[in-house]
Order: structure tokens, then C-alpha cells, then sequence
């Protein structure tokens, strides 16, 4: 039996920030992952710059790692109508690819332990401290464990999540470009039961990623032929899908993606991230929001560890700093999506939006955070 102060399952961004700022103030961190860094992950790959002071505190100099600087916001309707607007706060783009690379060796020099290439198979919570059984047949202990192993988990069924045994229509798929596309634009181009987010990353590249259902996979037959016969109706898709060099020859596909309210707390597990709680893509926030829950719940952590409160006063505090930041942003996200996606409705949005300015301003608003 191998005893941490902290085990983290799941190595996504909520994770390592997590393990990297509990770190940084001399806790002892294990964290578990099912893949080996570095890896890909189906992301959009944009993050607002409300993160960045946060980042910066961490010892994160994002500028190491290339990103593309995003100024402006397109949203385009499946027949090609589009309206574009300044990002207030701005953003930057990124692949999962780097940026989650960057952070495992910073907390690998920071003394986080790694345990790569392994699955967490349960947790036991026996009123002071939680045993976790690792597929290697390992077992770690700890006091505290958080779940940021992202959108969806076994560990879900074990936990009895209702989502879990609900069918979710959705599915992601993702693909790096390289095009000719203006590198200052985070692009959302709408299709029939879809939308698609393209910006630019770092090293001339873009990430082109998008949302759909299975009923539109199974109309098609293949995701080629959905693209072709389907998002290619959209003229902005259509010429990214014609005129990209596509880096890869299989995309990153996700399915089963559910947008459901999530509880951040499941037999005294505390979840981060996703695992928390999953804002549409549409709203294209989800990186830092994975990222502000990792610091609220770090800060809740060191507190219960250095005895200043009890593990139910840790619970309840995150419970409702959760609530309180993320709750609004995540109902508003789940509203939005219900306008897009239907050619109608997208049709008339757009059209809607583009003459009306302070309402796209607004969602932006009720959608992202200030600076943290």
C-alpha cells in the first residue's frame, strides 16, 4: 500500500492543475492516467485569458508554447450567414497535445508521482481516508482523492451517476489543419444537428473540431461521407474541408458526450473538471472552466489538509464556490445550444444576433469569467 496526503484520477487539465498547485505548497500528489503523455485529446483547444493570471502563478508561461492570440469571435449559420465580434477578454489557442504536455513535466519536477498507462478500477472511502485499486493491482491511500478523469468514466457506474445510464446523442470529433485562415479568429460554423469550431493553434496549424449526433453519423453511413454530404452544405466548411492539408488520417473521435447536470461531489470524491460538470462546446469556455475549478478546489484542499476545516466543511465550500461560479454559465450554455444545430432555428439566431450585438456580448458574458 502506497500512501499519499492527495490522489488525483485523471491526468486532463483539471488534474494537472490540481496536482500542480497542491504541489506547489508541499502536499504530496499521486495521479493516476490510462494514457502515457503526451497524448491528443478531442478539445477545441481554445482558452479565454481569464486564465492567464492564475497560470502565471502556477510558474506557467504559456508564451513557451507557441499559441495563435485570438481577438475575434465568427459565427456563421448552415447557409453561410455569418456576424463577427471583438472577444473582450481575448484568448489564445493551444493543442491539448502541448499544453497538457508542458504541465506533466512541470508537476514531474514539482515531485507529483505518476502512475501512467493505468486505469483507477475503484475507491474505497472508509470515513477518514480512501483506498484506490489501480488495474496493475496496485492499491494507493489517501486522505483525499479528486476525480478529473473528464467527460466520462467507468468509475461513473460505480458512483451510480444518472447520467451515465442515460444514452447521450452526442459524439465529438477532431482533426488538426493546416489552411489559410485568418489566425486572430475563433470561427463556430453551424450544419444540420452540428457545429463546428475552427482556430488557429500554435506552429501554423488549426484545430478543426465539431459536435454532432450519432442519428447524423448513421444517416451518412461514415464520417467522411457526413462531412461530405453534410457539413459541406455549410460554404465556410465546405472550403476548410477542401482546401486544408489534414495532419493526421484518422480524426480523434469521442462519443457519449453528455451534457446533464453533474454533481461535484460523489461519495465524498471531490470532482474537477468535466467530471464536475461539462458546458457546451458551443460556449467554448470549457478548458478554463476545467482549469478555475481545479484552483477552487485546491484551495478547499489545502485548507482540510493543514486542519483549518473539517472534511465536511471542505465538501460543502466547494460545493458552493462550484455552484456559485460555474452553475449559471452551465444553464446558459445548455439554453444557447438549443438554438443551433436546426438549420431553422441557426438560420434565424444568426440572423437575429448579427443585428443585435449587445445579445451576443451578453451570452459571451454569461459564458466566461473575469480574469482569476
Amino acid at each position: 500500500m502506497v500512501t499519499r496526503k492527495v490522489i488525483v484520477i485523471g491526468g486532463g487539465l483539471a488534474g494537472l492543475v490540481n496536482a500542480l498547485q497542491l504541489s506547489r505548497q508541499g502536499i504530496e500528489v499521486a495521479l493516476v492516467e490510462r494514457k502515457r503523455f503526451p497524448f491528443h485529446k478531442v478539445c477545441g483547444e481554445y482558452l479565454s485569458n481569464e486564465v492567464l493570471p492564475f497560470l502565471h502563478s502556477l510558474g506557467v508561461n504559456i508564451e513557451e508554447l507557441g499559441p495563435s492570440h485570438l481577438t475575434h469571435f465568427m459565427l456563421s449559420s448552415p447557409a453561410g450567414r455569418f456576424l463577427q465580434t471583438p472577444l473582450d477578454l481575448g484568448g489564445f489557442g493551444v493543442s491539448r497535445y502541448r499544453l497538457d504536455h508542458y504541465l506533466f513535466q512541470l508537476a514531474q519536477r514539482q515531485g507529483v508521482t505518476f502512475r501512467q498507462q493505468v486505469s483507477a478500477t475503484g475507491v474505497n472511502f472508509d470515513g477518514n481516508s480512501f483506498t484506490v485499486a489501480l488495474s496493475t493491482g496496485e492499491h494507493l491511500q489517501a486522505p483525499v482523492v479528486i476525480g478529473a478523469y473528464g467527460k466520462r468514466s467507468a468509475l461513473d457506474r460505480r458512483f451510480n451517476r444518472s447520467f451515465f445510464e442515460e444514452r447521450s446523442p452526442y459524439l465529438a470529433v477532431k482533426y488538426h489543419v493546416r489552411t489559410q485562415l485568418p489566425k486572430h479568429l475563433i470561427a463556430l460554423h453551424n450544419f444540420s444537428d452540428g457545429y463546428a469550431g475552427v482556430s488557429a493553434i500554435e506552429e501554423d496549424r488549426y484545430c478543426f473540431c465539431y459536435l454532432t449526433t450519432r442519428q447524423n453519423l448513421k444517416k451518412h453511413g461514415t464520417i467522411a461521407a457526413m462531412e461530405t454530404q453534410e457539413l459541406s452544405k455549410n460554404p465556410w466548411l465546405r472550403d476548410l474541408l477542401l482546401n486544408s492539408e489534414f495532419l493526421y488520417p484518422q480524426p480523434e473521435v469521442i462519443n457519449e458526450i453528455s451534457f446533464a447536470p453533474k454533481a461535484c461531489l460523489e461519495d465524498h470524491v471531490l470532482m474537477s473538471g468535466d467530471a464536475a460538470g461539462l458546458i457546451t462546446p458551443l460556449c467554448g469556455n470549457g478548458m478554463a472552466m476545467a482549469i478555475h475549478s481545479a484552483k477552487l478546489l485546491s484551495e478547499q484542499v489545502l485548507l482540510f489538509l493543514h486542519g483549518r476545516q473539517t472534511r465536511t466543511q471542505m465538501e460543502t465550500n466547494y460545493s458552493s464556490a462550484w455552484q456559485r461560479q460555474f452553475g449559471a454559465r452551465l444553464q446558459t450554455g445548455r439554453l444557447v445550444q438549443r438554438l443551433f444545430g436546426q438549420p431553422v432555428l441557426s438560420e434565424l439566431a444568426v440572423a437575429s444576433l448579427k443585428h443585435v450585438p449587445g445579445a451576443v456580448k451578453a451570452i459571451m458574458r454569461h459564458t466566461h469569467g473575469k480574469p482569476f
